[in-house]
């Protein structure tokens, strides 16, 4: 579904992607993990068309998405979930819904996107007249997820949900996430300092450094590479045991 290659971009004359190349099919969850100011976020901006790139291609779908305006983007089937959520604090829940649908406003679909959402998230249900600011973190990642879902997307890309939330709410997201994927055939791009919590629900993992990618592979096979295991997940890690 989603195909980059070559991807560079960069914020005035400082180049920060180096030639990335990802490829996310139908149905998977690619993770993408590094240190800070490895560039995670910045190909996420580029993805989505918040960020111009000066090389290389964004596919989607076999659409060609490069340099298109990120509105273009998102109605071609691209969402993006940012990071610190950035929900509309003072609109509704049900209101944060709502705008998220406006790419998909003339399909009639929307009553059965949001009862999706809703589905996904029920702790919404009850808070869909309530400013989303006065949320709970976790809620508002809700809202900020179910917002992106509600543009009926091909494609999902998260920037950081786990940030700041309790363990608890953490697991509840992740969930939502495998079952994204699974039960309808999703193609997701997850950034993810929470590497343990990725690597459960990842098929594949993309490890960045410096703007480039550094390795690639299943969990599986990144928890047997020493360089991986020691700097994200500790030395006695095991997918067998997390």
């Amino acid at each position: 579904m989603l195909d980059v290659s070559g991807l560079s971009a960069g914020y005035d004359k400082l180049q920060v992607l180096h030639e990335v190349d990802l490829t996310v099919p139908d149905g998977q969850l690619l993770a993408v993990i590094g240190a800070n100011g490895a560039g995670k976020s910045t190909l996420l901006r580029a993805l989505s068309g918040l960020l111009r790139p000066t090389a290389g291609r964004v596919m989607l779908a076999g659409r060609d998405l490069t340099g298109l305006a990120a509105e273009a983007i998102a109605a071609a089937g691209l969402a993006h979930v940012p990071e610190n959520r950035l929900v509309f604090p003072s609109l509704t829940v049900s209101d944060n819904l709502a705008l998220g649908g406006w790419t998909r406003r003339r399909s009639g679909t929307a009553a059965a996107r949001r009862a999706h959402v809703l589905e996904l998230f029920p702790r919404l249900a009850t808070r869909l007249d309530q400013p989303a600011g006065t949320l709970s973190g976790g809620e508002q990642q809700m809202v900020a997820i179910g917002r992106g879902l509600m543009a009926e997307p091909k494609v999902l890309v998260l920037d950081e949900p786990s940030l700041g939330l309790a363990p608890r709410l953490v697991a509840e997201i992740f969930a939502a996430l495998a079952q994204l994927k699974t039960e309808h055939d999703l193609a997701i791009v997850l950034v993810e300092q929470n590497v343990r919590a990725a690597f459960r629900v990842a098929d594949e993992v993309v490890v960045m450094d410096r703007g480039r990618v550094v390795a690639t592979g299943s969990p599986d096979a990144l928890v047997g590479d020493d360089r991986v295991r020691s700097a994200y997940l500790g030395g006695n890690y095991s997918t067998a045991t997390s």
